[in-house]
C-alpha cells in the first residue's frame, strides 16, 4: 500500500530573501529563493511589517509557477525568536502569532515564518506549523549556571539543522534518534556543538553571541578579564564592541574574510597566518566536542559534523584526527533548512510524532 501523498509549503524567511519550497512528502518538486528589493524592504519600520509584502510575493510566485495551492496539506514555516521552548513540531497558535508579532526573544525575519505560514494556511482550512526554531532550550539544569550568578547560560544554537541530521543519522544507523547519544557541530557562519542525550539537547554552546569556538563571523569565547577592560576602556562604543564580537569575530576580526574558501586558497599559497588562524578554529572546535563528550561520560554513539565549513575536506581532517579516538565522525555537509522544516511537518501529518502547542509546559524552558 501506498502512502498518502503530503503536499506541503515551506516558508523560510531571511533579512533580504524569501526562501519557499513545494515538498510531496519528502521529495521537493519546486524550491525559489525569493530575493525582495532592498528600498522595499527597508521602506518598512519593522520586519513584522512586512509580512503583507512577503505573503504576497510568495503566492504571486507559486502563481507564476503554475502551482496550485488548493492542493497543499499543509504550510510550515521557520520558527522564530519565541520564547525557550523543547524541540519538535508546532502548530501555529493565537499564543504563537503574538510572541512574533512582538518579537519575544528580539526581531528578526525568521519571526515573519510561523505568521505567513499561518495566514496562507487559514485561508486554504489546513494546519500551519514551525519546526525546531533557534530558541530550542532542553538544557539541563546544571548546563545552565555560568559560574557568574547574574548571568544565565542560554540555548541559541542552529536546532533545525542538528536535529534534522541527528534524525537522518539515526536513520541510517537503524536507531531511533531518541535511543542515541550524538555530538552535532554545526560549522557555518556560526559555530555550535550540541549534546543529544537520547533525543535531547542538554548542553550547546551559545552560538549567537556567546561561548565556544569562535568561527567566520563569531568570536566565541573569549577572555572575560579583557574584555571587560576593552569595555570599560573609553576606546569603543557597546555597539562597536558587539559587531567586533558578532559579524566581525572570529576569521573576519584576524583575516578580514569570512570565507572559507578564500582562507583555505590564502593558506595554499603559503598564508602562515591564515593557516594559523584556521587550524586554530579546527582546534577550537575539536576541543569543544572533547568536552562535549565528557557531559556523555565518553558514552557517544556517533559524531556529526555538518554545515556549509563541513564541506572542507581539510578542515574536517583536522577536527577528526583529534577526535575520532571518541567515537566514528559522520559527516553531513551543508544545510538543507527547506527539507528539514518539511520533514518536521510530515512527522506530524504521518502520525509519526505527536504536534506540540505553543508555549507547552517544558520544565526545563523559562515560560
Amino acid at each position: 500500500m501506498l502512502d498518502k501523498e503530503y503536499r506541503i509549503l515551506i516558508i523560510n524567511p531571511g533579512s533580504t530573501s524569501t526562501k519557499i519550497g513545494v515538498f510531496d512528502n519528502e521529495v521537493s518538486i519546486f524550491e525559489k529563493t525569493i530575493r525582495h528589493d532592498i528600498e522595499e524592504i527597508n521602506s518598512y519600520t519593522n520586519i513584522i511589517d512586512q509580512y503583507e509584502f512577503r505573503k504576497n510575493t510568495i503566492l504571486e510566485t507559486l502563481d507564476k509557477e503554475g502551482i496550485n495551492i488548493s492542493k497543499l496539506s499543509a504550510v510550515c514555516g521557520r520558527g522564530g525568536l519565541l520564547r525557550p521552548i523543547e524541540g519538535g513540531t508546532y502548530a501555529v497558535n493565537d499564543r504563537m502569532l503574538e510572541d512574533l508579532r512582538a518579537g519575544f526573544s528580539g526581531q528578526h525575519a525568521s519571526n515573519l515564518g510561523g505568521i505567513i505560514a499561518y495566514e496562507i494556511a487559514s485561508g486554504l482550512n489546513i494546519p500551519s506549523f514551525i519546526v525546531d526554531p533557534v530558541v530550542v532550550d532542553e538544557l539541563d539544569q546544571i548546563a545552565r549556571i555560568s559560574g557568574f550568578s547574574l548571568i544565565e547560560r542560554k540555548s541559541i544554537f542552529h536546532a533545525l539543522n542538528q536535529k534534522a541530521v541527528a534524525r537522518r543519522v539515526a536513520k541510517d544507523l537503524g536507531k531511533k534518534y531518541t535511543d542515541l547519544n550524538l555530538i552535532v557541530t554545526h560549522m557555518g557562519g556560526g559555530i555550535t556543538v550540541g549534546i543529544h542525550k537520547q533525543g535531547r539537547v542538554v548542553d550547546v554552546n551559545n552560538g549567537l553571541h556567546g561561548d565556544g569556538p569562535f568561527s567566520p563571523e563569531r568570536a566565541g569565547t573569549v577572555p572575560a578579564g579583557d574584555l571587560v577592560a576593552l569595555c570599560f576602556s573609553g576606546e569603543h562604543y557597546r555597539e562597536e564592541i558587539m559587531k567586533k564580537l558578532v559579524g566581525q569575530g572570529g576569521l573576519v576580526g584576524y583575516l578580514g574574510t569570512n570565507d572559507a574558501i578564500k582562507v583555505e586558497q590564502r593558506i595554499e599559497a603559503g598564508d602562515q597566518e591564515a593557516k594559523l588562524v584556521y587550524d586554530a578554529m579546527a582546534y577550537q572546535v575539536a576541543k569543544e566536542i572533547g568536552a562535549a563528550s565528557a557531559v556523555l561520560s565518553g558514552k557517544v554513539d556517533a559524531i556529526i559534523l555538518t554545515g556549509g565549513l563541513a564541506y572542507g575536506k581539510g578542515f574536517v581532517k583536522s577536527i577528526t584526527d583529534r577526535i575520532n579516538w571518541i567515537a566514528d565522525v559522520i559527516v553531513q555537509p551543508g544545510e538543507n533548512e527547506l527539507q528539514a522544516l518539511a520533514e518536521g511537518a510530515l512527522r506530524v501529518l504521518r502520525g509519526e510524532e505527536e504536534v506540540k502547542t505553543y508555549p507547552g509546559n517544558f520544565s526545563t524552558a523559562k515560560i
